[in-house]
């Protein structure tokens, strides 16, 4: 899952970055609102978290822009302001949920599940489709209750198919959403590596289907 963190306290930004991909998460960085709001316009994000007091264009701004451009994606506010009418603002605006500064980093990060999941439909911490299983809190997979090891790009790729299990999700898709933005996407690697996450899953859970892109379904059956 892919993440842009639109913050401009250098430090807090930097934690942020590495808790965010500690956790599993690619990351984009912006350090204030004009480069945050090109990057939310023209990139694709599965959430961004958004600080509200920024230079060149403020937090409320950037997100205002975002939504009347159409784009969806879950926001995460971060702000120093206590008063609920500044909190009411951002929600106005289009945020989804909001962290009051100091917070502890971890809230983040199981903010940002959460939106995430109910974004693709999901309200419960455990995803299933078929014989494996999801736990996104912990970020381990289990196929018939036994851990499946996995690389983190590996992980990163079947957990996107996880979210969107039963859809054919296209080939550029997934590389937008599990590798940031400079990233060659004419390279084979994402074929490399559904390859080996089908010899660890066995059976048929992830079908290509051609022309289109991958699906992944409940035939586990080795």
């Amino acid at each position: 899952m892919r993440i842009l963190v639109v913050e401009d306290e250098p430090a807090l930004a930097f934690r942020l970055q590495q808790v965010l991909e500690g956790a599993g998460f690619v990351v984009d960085v912006a350090y204030d609102g004009e480069e945050g709001w090109h990057l939310g316009d023209t990139e694709a994000y599965d959430a961004v978290v958004l600080d509200l007091g920024l230079p060149k264009i403020d937090g409320v701004s950037v997100l205002q822009r975002w939504r009347a451009a159409g784009r969806l994606m879950p926001v995460l506010i971060l702000t120093a302001r206590s008063r609920w009418s500044e909190k009411m603002a951002g929600f106005n605006a289009g945020a989804d949920d909001y962290v009051t500064k100091p917070f502890e980093l971890e809230e983040v990060v199981y903010r940002l599940r959460a939106l995430i999941r109910r974004a693709t439909g999901h309200a419960q911490p455990d995803l299933s489709c078929g014989r494996l299983r999801l736990d996104t809190h912990a970020g381990r997979f289990t196929l018939d209750g036994v851990p499946v090891h996995l690389t983190a790009q590996e992980s990163r790729i079947l957990s996107y198919l996880m979210h969107h299990a039963g859809r054919t999700v296209p080939r550029l898709e997934i590389l937008e959403h599990v590798y940031d933005r400079h990233f060659d996407s004419d390279s084979n690697v994402l074929e490399v590596l559904i390859g080996r996450i089908r010899k660890k899953l066995g059976g048929r859970m992830i079908e290509t289907v051609r022309g289109q892109g991958y699906c992944l379904g409940p035939d586990g059956a080795p």
